[in-house]
C-alpha cells in the first residue's frame, strides 16, 4: 500500500511539474517578440529554455530591418525575482547544463542571459556596423526585460563581467527604471581608444616591484631572443591559421607588449615566469601558454568588440619605451584600428558621447549600483571612481584579478555585499 501510495505522489508531482512546465513555454511563446523557444537541459533549475527574440537592428529606425537574438531563460519559481546577464559577447557558455551566475546562486534567482547582438548566434544578415552600438544593445535588453516582465513580476538585478559588467551600466543609463539594482564585475569605463591610464597602472601598481620586474625581465628576454624563437612562432600561427592585418614579426612583437597586460589581468604568480636562465624554448612555450597570437586574429570570434572599443567602449595603449632597442615597431598608436577595424571603419572617430554619458551617471545616479574590482586588475585603472554616496558602493578584491567575484571578496566584504542585495531583494 505505502508502495503504492508512494508511486501516486511521484506520479502526481510529475504531472505538476509537466504541466507548469507546459505552462512556461507556452507564456514565453506568446511573448510578441520572441519567435522560437527550444528546451534545454538544466541542473540547479526547474526549467530552462533557449529563445530567438527579434529585434531591430536600429531601435530607433525600425524600418531598417531585424536580427535573431539569443535569450536563456533559466527558472527557478516565477514567483521568485530575477537575475539578467547584460553579456558583452557571445553565451554559448550559457548552454551548459550547469550553468548558473552567481547571484542566482546566492540568492536562488530566475536567471537571463543574454547573448550581445552581432556575436555568436546573435549577428544581423550583413553585419552592418553602423548599427553596432551600445545603445541599441541597451534597447535590446530593454525590450527583452519589458516582454519578461509580464512572466516575471519580482524584483529584477542586472549583472555582468568585463564587458558585461560594463553593459549592465549602459544599460542602466540609458533605462535607470528597468532595474531595482545593477551589479558591475569589472566593468572598465575608459575615455578613448588607447585610454592612457592602464600604462602607469601596470609599471608603477600592480604587485610589488619584484613582481613588475620579473615580468619585465621576462618580456625582455623574449624580445632579445626573437631571433631563435620567431620561427616556432610563424610555424604555430601557419598550423592554426591565423589571419593577421601585421606581419609576423609585429604579431611577435605586440604579443610580447600584451604579455604584462594579461599576466596581471588574470593574476597569474609570478614565481611561475621562467628565470632569464631559461632556455629559448621554455622561454616561447611559457608564452605561447599565457598569451598567445590567437588574440591579433582580426577573424576571431571577439573581433565584433574591437569595433565597439574604437568607436565609442575605448580600450588600452602600450609602452614600448623599456623594450624599444629590440622591438620593429616603433609606434603603437593607433594599433587598435590597423589590427582588428574592417576596411570600411578605417579613419573613423572616436566618440565621446557615450564615455561623458557613463561618468555623469555614475556621479550623480540614485539607482543603486554596486562595483567590484580586483586590486591589480588592469582594468582597474578605468573603474568607476564614485565611493561616497549610500546608493553606490565599490568593493575591491585585495591583490585580485579580472576573475574578482563576491566570493573571492574578504569575509567581511562578502557578507556587506550580501546583505546590500538581499535588502534590496526582499524589503
Amino acid at each position: 500500500m505505502k508502495k503504492r501510495l508512494g508511486i501516486i505522489i511521484l506520479l502526481i508531482c510529475s504531472i505538476f511539474q509537466l504541466a507548469n512546465a507546459q505552462s512556461l513555454k507556452s507564456a514565453l511563446e506568446a511573448l510578441p517578440s520572441v519567435k522560437s523557444v527550444e528546451v534545454m537541459k538544466c541542473k540547479g533549475f526547474t526549467e530552462k529554455y533557449m529563445l530567438r527574440f527579434e529585434q531591430p537592428l536600429d531601435h530607433k529606425h525600425p524600418e531598417k530591418g531585424t536580427f535573431l537574438q539569443r535569450v536563456f531563460v533559466c527558472n527557478v519559481n516565477r514567483d521568485s525575482s530575477t537575475v539578467i546577464v547584460t553579456e558583452g559577447y557571445g553565451a554559448a557558455y550559457a548552454m551548459r547544463d550547469a550553468y548558473r551566475d552567481e547571484l542566482s546562486v546566492l540568492f536562488n534567482l530566475n536567471n537571463v542571459v543574454v547573448e550581445h547582438r552581432y556575436f555568436l548566434e546573435s549577428t544581423p544578415e550583413g553585419c552592418d556596423w553602423q548599427f553596432l552600438t551600445a545603445e541599441n544593445a541597451a534597447a535590446d535588453y530593454h525590450k527583452i526585460v519589458t516582454e519578461l516582465k509580464t512572466i516575471y513580476k519580482k524584483k529584477w538585478i542586472d549583472t555582468g563581467i568585463s564587458k558585461g559588467g560594463q553593459n549592465s551600466v549602459i544599460y542602466r543609463s540609458f533605462y535607470p527604471k528597468d532595474m531595482d539594482l545593477t551589479v558591475a564585475y569589472v566593468g572598465p569605463f575608459c575615455r578613448s581608444r588607447e585610454d592612457g591610464r592602464h600604462e602607469p597602472f601596470i609599471a608603477e601598481f600592480a604587485g610589488t616591484p619584484q613582481d613588475r620586474k620579473a615580468i619585465k625581465d621576462f618580456q625582455t628576454e623574449y624580445f632579445k631572443r626573437k631571433k631563435a624563437i620567431l620561427p616556432w612562432f610563424d610555424s604555430l600561427c601557419t598550423a592554426n591559421n591565423y589571419k593577421f592585418r601585421i606581419s609576423m614579426e609585429e604579431a611577435y612583437e605586440y604579443t610580447g607588449l600584451e604579455f604584462s597586460f594579461s599576466y596581471w589581468q588574470w593574476g597569474y604568480p609570478t614565481k611561475a615566469i621562467p628565470s632569464n636562465n631559461a632556455s629559448d624554448r621554455e622561454i616561447f612555450n611559457f608564452m605561447m601558454r599565457n598569451c598567445g597570437p590567437d588574440y591579433w586574429d582580426y577573424t576571431q570570434a571577439n573581433a565584433p568588440f574591437y569595433v565597439m572599443a574604437a568607436h565609442e567602449l575605448g580600450y588600452y595603449g602600450y609602452d614600448i619605451e623599456p623594450f624599444k632597442e629590440y622591438l620593429s615597431i616603433k609606434s603603437t598608436k593607433g594599433y587598435l584600428e590597423r589590427i582588428w577595424l574592417p576596411k570600411e571603419l578605417i579613419g573613423s572617430k572616436f566618440d565621446k558621447t557615450l564615455s561623458k554619458k557613463l561618468d555623469k551617471f555614475i556621479r550623480r545616479t540614485k539607482c543603486d549600483v554596486i562595483f567590484i574590482y580586483g586590486e591589480f586588475d588592469p582594468w582597474s585603472a578605468v573603474r568607476a571612481g564614485d565611493k561616497h554616496r549610500d546608493n553606490v558602493k565599490i568593493f575591491i578584491d585585495p591583490a585580485g584579478s579580472h576573475r574578482a567575484r563576491i566570493r573571492t571578496l574578504p569575509e567581511d566584504r562578502q557578507s556587506e555585499v550580501k546583505s546590500l542585495i538581499a535588502n534590496k531583494l526582499y524589503n
